[in-house]
């Protein structure tokens, strides 16, 4: 179990820095990461780092689909957590 919550720790961490690494980029006008790659962090238990980094580095926020994936995965991420959690405490 412990396992899997630094797992989700560690995704999120990784989906802010990417944002904010890839906000930086734009700002430069250098190479940017795909779009894909970004909402993909956001679904691999990224979510929460997603949705901060959206919010921190005011990125993507004017793409609407990153914010309603950001809240759609957030919501899986809960359901599944919480069916985690039930079944290991039986």
């Amino acid at each position: 179990m412990k396992y899997f919550l630094a797992f989700i720790l560690v995704m999120n961490v990784i989906t802010f820095v990417m944002f904010g690494m890839d906000k930086r980029k734009a700002v430069k006008g250098k190479w940017r990461t795909p779009e894909k790659t970004l909402l993909l962090l956001g679904l691999c238990f990224g979510s929460i780092g997603q949705l901060l980094g959206m919010k921190v580095f005011r990125h993507k926020t004017n793409k609407w689909y990153f914010w309603f994936c950001g809240m759609l995965s957030l919501a899986i991420q809960i359901v599944i957590i919480y069916k985690i959690f039930t079944n290991c405490m039986t």
